[in-house]
């Protein structure tokens, strides 16, 4: 039974040969009368720039993917009502085009919500303040707007032809997003939204499918879909539908004052196999690559400028090695099962505790077979069809033939990458100056211009500001008498403030007072300073700010921000109450409106040039004409010594920037990860005590080769003369090899045949073009320990070791190192694993 999408009618299934290009039944997609199984990496087009787009989505198919998948972002293409904008970073037709040229499928999740760690999870601002709106539920202007703009996104993608069903790369296209998770708080009217969203969907005749992630109700022909670390005992709701997974989770992301999370390529591994050993058909990464939150595209609050998710090809474009190595090898042991785990028949076979096998076997013959040990601390030895196999804790093992093992999730024979951020001083583009000049605009607190208005109490921080920028001055004043008892001890008063988010910079009397600030879990925050008044009139002037808007939640549109109470102690009198004071409001910096993010600014702007550029002063901007880093590798800026704020280059929004040091103490994070047992966010922590962000990736393509336009609005106080361009670089590889580790990456290029030749394990180790391997920093075989950077020899080693790899490896961009009797002595440590561990230098 296969399910065609025809007009709006929702409940219709109909027998067809095929539907289109793309139909399905209970087993998988079904491509031009083809079953397909599927890898599929997510990459957000505006998280990178469009010069990046052909080589992400490259890296990406040589990782062994099929599909590209990404978010449609709303917020990023109608500005306001009616008002779209398709350019740049958000060239949806171009991205997309470029997944075409590379022969690559597109699932396109239109949403248009989608969460994603994004700035009011895609949803325009503007929206919540059209009358009577709420979000995600049957509320009609919600629903006209959003039919609106999905209606709009159809009709772009059909008039280039990019459906599948006109010959294009889109595949699947997803209405809504995790809708599950809510629909309960919105009642009856969730679950009307629901099937209205669904029903409004396929009125859209797109002619493919519809997918609803983490969606219990979906109702036919839409797919329900799921999103975790694990989904291998994940089952649509309909016998009828494919499993699909749309989110696996190869890392999480970070928030400021976080930590720093990982997910081992082992457990990624682990998990995908899984999937497909239980009947998996679609598996896509999310995210593939994560890239960066530019400008205030990042939501939360408090979710960092990098969007990196430990993901398998960095934030900067570069493989992240071993994972992406390692699941490419999955990726090809996999396909060589597709033709039986689609086609076959399955039977499942217990082992032993925590072991099981799944065989597929098709009437020609084919058979492929998972076998999978689920302890998460024990080893298991098993039979299977005569033939004794080891499983590692926690691993899967893949037979291609029932017979040999090509690929083990728990063996990773892939290469890790050493990677340096290399820094480079700030150039100067006038060469006749020997040190860096920059121009600066000293900002004062408090209210610039004429104020907004004038208010009795507080106001809600969004609702004021409608997120046109990141701050909000409130400002008021109080009299202080001469005859107060702390203007004779000469101690201070207290500053005692309450705010439900995200943070604040207080000044009294135009003195910065200090920073109060809330985090990723708990936006509410207290501050509490002691602060300097003089007898008379103290003006208290508050900038208050938001780290980025919600993202998901029910009712997250109604979720505020802002001051609930400001209080002074220690006066004569006690406590004085300054919430229900006169306070005037004016939105945003002064900067802004002047556009200095722009470079030069208005007309009327005065900077002041200098070589030597103040430090720790609040509410700065700076401004320094530079050269763009030399080489072509990756840039970041190196922001370690400044406080908070944003930052431009040549007018394009770098992001946010603030090293805010991890809140949480060493023993919260891991030195050494065991990927053995179930994955969660915060298994794998580093970075405790750590700034929890100091690169901020500025992409080569926003360089001109000189006369760059850096531009800085810092809100604390930093020392910009420590400001430092950075490139990203591979600077070494490592490779840990066992006797006992399958040797699938031996099989060439396209190989779909599996080798029945004796198992030769080997390492390899390739530095970037360019370069090569100039040095070997560690070489044993025997019995190594520690991990890339801090290997250590064993009571077992063979001494030639260094010698065997540096004949094999130095002065060449690219070895291979095979554990044969040729190259090692084959009496060392008998009994035990013999393995090679290799550390080598690319310059």
């Amino acid at each position: 039974m296969k399910f065609c999408l025809l007009g709006a009618v929702l409940l219709l299934t109909v027998t067809v040969a095929s539907c289109g290009n793309v139909s399905y039944d209970g087993r998988s997609l079904i491509i031009d009368g083809q079953r397909k199984l599927l890898i599929s990496a997510s990459i957000h087009y505006p998280r990178s720039v469009p010069a990046m787009w052909p080589g992400l989505v490259q890296t990406a198919k040589e990782g062994g993917v099929d599909v590209i998948e990404t978010y449609v972002f709303w917020n990023g293409h109608e500005l306001s009502p009616g008002n779209y904008y398709f350019g740049g970073r958000f060239d949806l037709v171009k991205f997309a085009k470029t997944v075409q040229q590379a022969g690559m499928f597109l699932i396109l999740r239109i949403g248009p919500f989608v969460a994603a760690e994004w700035n009011f999870g895609g949803v325009p601002v503007w929206l919540h303040y059209v009358p009577g709106t709420v979000f995600r539920t049957y509320n009609q202007p919600f629903m006209y707007h959003m039919q609106k703009f999905t209606t709009y996104i159809v009709n772009l993608m059909k008039q280039e032809k990019l459906f599948a069903s006109q010959g294009g790369p889109i595949i699947l296209a997803q209405i809504e997003n995790e809708y599950g998770y809510y629909e309960n708080f919105y009642k009856e009217n969730g679950k009307k939204y629901a099937l209205w969203a669904a029903k409004m969907a396929v009125s859209q005749n797109t002619g493919v499918p519809w997918i609803m992630c983490q969606q219990w109700d979906a109702p036919d022909p839409v797919i329900d879909t799921c999103n975790s670390f694990y989904c291998d005992q994940f089952k649509p709701t309909s016998p009828n539908r494919p499993k699909i997974w749309t989110e696996n989770w190869p890392g999480w992301f970070k928030t400021f004052g976080g930590r720093d999370p990982h997910r081992p390529a082992e457990d990624v591994a682990f998990s995908v196999a899984r999937f497909f050993q239980k009947g998996g058909s679609v598996h896509n990464y999310y995210m593939y690559h994560g890239g960066t939150n530019f400008g205030r595209t990042a939501g939360g609050p408090f979710i960092t400028t990098s969007y990196d998710y430990d993901a398998p090809i960095d934030e900067y474009g570069l493989p992240r090695l071993p994972k992406w190595d390692h699941l490419k090898e999955l990726h090809r042991a996999i396909k060589l099962c597709e033709h039986a785990l689609l086609n076959g028949k399955s039977v499942n076979v217990s082992l032993g505790p925590s072991v099981e096998v799944d065989v597929y076997t098709d009437s020609s013959g084919a058979c492929a077979a998972f076998i999978s040990n689920a302890d998460d601390k024990n080893d298991r030895t098993v039979e299977f069809r005569n033939t004794s196999y080891h499983l590692p804790a926690w691993s899967v093992s893949i037979l291609p033939d029932c017979k040999n093992v090509v690929f083990n999730t728990a063996k990773v024979s892939s290469q890790t990458n050493v990677v340096a951020m290399i820094p480079g001083s700030l150039q100067q583009s006038n060469k006749g100056v020997n040190s860096l000049k920059w121009d600066i605009v000293k900002e004062k607190p408090g209210i610039w211009g004429t104020a907004d208005f004038v208010k009795n109490g507080f106001v809600d921080l969004i609702n004021t500001t409608k997120d046109t920028t990141d701050y909000l001055w409130h400002t008021t004043s109080i009299s202080v008498g001469e005859n107060e008892e702390f203007l004779k001890k000469g101690s201070k008063p207290v500053l005692l403030i309450e705010s439900t988010g995200h943070a604040l910079h207080a000044f009294v009397n135009q003195e910065y007072q200090g920073t109060g600030t809330g985090n990723g879990t708990h936006s509410p925050f207290t501050f509490k300073n002691p602060i300097s008044l003089r007898a008379g009139k103290n003006e208290i002037a508050l900038l208050c700010l938001t780290v980025g808007l919600q993202t998901a939640g029910p009712f997250y549109d109604f979720v505020g921000a802002g001051l609930t109470s400001v209080k002074i102690e220690g006066l004569n009198n006690g406590t004085i109450d300054l919430s229900s004071y006169a306070w005037t409001y004016k939105i945003g910096v002064q900067g802004e409106h002047l556009k200095l993010n722009q470079g030069d600014g208005l007309n009327n702007v005065n900077w002041t040039s200098t070589s030597e550029p103040p430090k720790m002063q609040p509410l700065t901007w700076y401004k320094a004409i530079v050269d763009a880093p030399p080489g072509d590798e990756p840039v970041g800026l190196d922001m370690l010594h400044m406080g908070k704020g944003l930052a431009w280059l040549n007018g394009e929004e770098i992001g946010r920037y603030w090293p805010r040091k991890s809140e949480f103490k060493s023993e919260d994070c891991v030195k050494e990860c065991d990927y053995r047992g179930k994955f969660n966010p915060d298994k794998c922590d580093t970075g405790c005590g750590e700034p929890t962000q100091r690169w901020y990736h500025v992409p080569r393509s926003w360089f001109k080769p000189s006369g760059n336009i850096l531009v800085l609005f810092e809100e604390k106080g930093g020392e910009p003369d420590k400001i430092r361009f950075v490139r990203r670089k591979i600077s070494g590889a490592c490779a840990l090899v066992a006797e006992d580790y399958p040797s699938v990456g031996l099989l060439s290029q396209g190989e779909d045949k599996i080798q029945n030749n004796k198992n030769i394990p080997f390492a390899r180790l390739t530095c970037p073009s360019n370069t090569h391997i100039s040095a070997v920093k560690f070489a044993s075989f025997g019995t190594p320990s520690g991990s890339c950077g801090s290997y250590l020899k064993g009571d077992c080693h063979d001494p030639n070791s260094s010698i065997v790899v540096e004949k094999a490896c130095l002065n060449k961009n690219d070895c291979v190192i095979k554990l044969t009797e040729e190259n090692f002595k084959t009496n060392l440590c008998p009994g035990l694993s013999r393995k090679l561990a290799v550390e080598a230098i690319c310059s």
